[in-house]
């Protein structure tokens, strides 16, 4: 398969309340996209107020992580997740977190805080841990409000990046030992940790996640993430889980 997966072509929906902030997503007919890199125009919005270009699979893993989330109970929040330091109300957090700091890499790209850790060239390891720090900070310096209040303001900053990378796609984001990370690449990337934490979530609850597509979430792993380079496994969804240390390789 090309290395960037074709992209589901129809979504099918109905409003989803998270806390007291209706996400709609339409029953429309869209266009195939192979790509960030080659986006099409949707025929229509697939959020409330959303006109975008984007691969569907970015949508999809925001309406999992809302339409997990609203299964939670205000007991089920304190749930461990498989982000061993997180509680689901944590991950909650850190969905908004990060969120808004892809609107800050791409405001400063390519000379943002990321970029500047990325052109080190150092290890996944050192990375992952930098980032861990950074993220341990941006959470400890949320407001205290419910994880349902989080989740809705993930949602609207999610659905607002989509739209402000369509014309920048091809611009440079930062870059990896010499390889250029285009704004299309950590908008997959993105994508990816969408998908990522909605498998967290669902496992909090005891209950399975898999995408739809998920050869369009490794294709997307492999424009954006080149610091963990996945293993070659026969189902892709598990490459990924693996790549991102939630399963042993």
């Amino acid at each position: 398969m090309a290395f960037q997966a074709v992209f589901l072509a129809i979504w099918r929906g109905a409003p989803i309340l998270v806390g007291g902030a209706a996400a709609w997503f339409r029953e429309v007919p869209m266009e195939r996209g192979n790509s960030w890199d080659k986006p099409v125009q949707l025929a229509a919005p697939v959020l409330a107020n959303a006109e975008t270009e984007a691969p569907a699979s970015y949508y999809a893993g925001i309406r999992a992580v809302i339409e997990i989330t609203a299964q939670f109970t205000p007991d089920s929040w304190n749930a461990p997740t498989p982000c061993t330091e997180w509680r689901a109300a944590d991950l909650a957090g850190h969905l908004r977190c990060v969120a808004d700091d892809y609107h800050e890499y791409l405001d400063e790209a390519p000379v943002s805080r990321l970029s500047r850790l990325m052109a080190t060239g150092a290890s996944a390891q050192s990375i992952g841990r930098k980032l861990a720090r950074q993220n341990a900070a941006e959470l400890a310096a949320l407001p205290d409000v419910a994880p349902t209040e989080h989740i809705a303001e993930f949602a609207r900053s999610a659905t607002r990046y989509a739209a402000r990378v369509g014309p920048l796609l091809r611009l440079p984001h930062h870059s990896y030992r010499g390889q250029v990370i285009s704004v299309a690449g950590m908008a997959s990337a993105a994508s990816v940790e969408w998908h990522l934490h909605a498998w967290d979530l669902a496992t909090a609850l005891g209950i399975s996640y898999r995408p739809t597509d998920p050869q369009a979430v490794l294709s997307a792993w492999l424009a954006g993430i080149p610091q963990l380079p996945p293993a070659h496994d026969r189902d892709p969804w598990l490459a990924v889980l693996r790549a991102s240390g939630r399963l042993p390789g």
